[in-house]
């Protein structure tokens, strides 16, 4: 099943048929064992005409998120660690990352708030004040506010890597800002967790040149998403339940950094295309010079 959220209401796609959810969507998505309350709303719900679906999702398709925080893992991949270590080799912090890595508890990080966040077909921002700005593909876990995993989504934790390699202690401003984080285009929820073999791809594209391609699947991450799960709401309560990206090891090479008007493409089977063109935050009245 797929759960899509647009301007007009939400919508179910389940085996190519369409149907209109009237739930909020924060009462909707927040449930244990969410696939079977969606099986019964199939059963009483009348489908949409396809026409209008996808309609509908063409022009108004939002990011599938209520009051939901964003939250990030980090280093949960061995090239992750690797490209972390290389961006810190200046700053003297590279053996952080080593350490995080064979450490029996996950780096954990606070990513965004809802009303920062980009859905598909949007912008996301890269910093005026970085000079080595990438996207991070991720695969990222709905989780009820009891801490099951409920479904999964795409997401792209936007990075400066020039202000994290600068000193480990600006992780907060290399990583959260506006349009830093981008989830989309759907939440996807099948009747089983989803496949250690699924493939995650990304591809940048710049004035319709690739600039950069590749994949991998998620049976390389070090860590389970339980495990994950399990230490963020430790000593976390989400009333709304939240969204957790779980860590990329899809990372472009050091000579590479984004630019305006890019176009990001992140693909994961069986849940689709998250697309995102690169912008620049428009400059305020009094913008801080740096």
């Amino acid at each position: 099943m797929k759960l899509y959220k647009t301007i007009h209401g939400n919508i179910l796609e389940y085996h190519n048929n369409f149907y209109e959810l009237s739930d909020p969507w924060d009462v909707l998505v927040n449930r244990n064992k969410l696939y079977d309350y969606l099986s019964l709303k199939l059963a009483v719900t009348g489908q949409m005409n396809a026409v209008d679906a996808l309609k509908m999702l063409d022009e108004g398709l939002l990011p599938p998120i209520g009051q939901q925080e964003v939250w990030a893992a980090g280093v949960t991949y061995l090239r992750s660690r690797d490209a972390r270590k290389e961006e810190s080799v200046a700053s003297g912090g590279a053996d952080l990352y080593d350490k995080v890595y064979e450490a029996a508890r996950p780096e954990l990080f606070f990513k965004s708030m809802p009303h920062r966040v980009s859905g598909h077909g949007q912008a996301v921002f890269i910093r005026r004040d970085s000079t080595w700005d990438v996207p991070e593909p991720e695969l990222t876990l709905l989780i009820s506010a009891v801490g099951s995993i409920e479904g999964y989504t795409i997401g792209n934790d936007m990075s400066s890597r020039s202000i994290e390699g600068e000193n480990a202690l600006y992780l907060p401003q290399a990583k959260v800002y506006e349009r830093s984080a981008a989830i989309g285009p759907c939440i996807y929820i099948p009747e089983k967790p989803i496949s250690a073999s699924t493939t995650i791809e990304i591809i940048i594209s710049r004035q319709n040149n690739v600039m950069y391609k590749e994949s991998t699947s998620i049976g390389m991450m070090k860590r389970s998403f339980e495990e994950l799960a399990a230490y963020l709401f430790a000593e976390c309560d989400f009333e709304h339940g939240c969204f957790l990206m779980t860590g990329t090891c899809l990372v472009p090479p050091k000579n590479f950094t984004l630019r305006e008007n890019d176009m990001i493409n992140i693909a994961i089977e069986g849940i689709g295309v998250l697309s995102n063109r690169v912008a620049l935050k428009p400059a305020r009245v009094n913008q801080p010079v740096m």
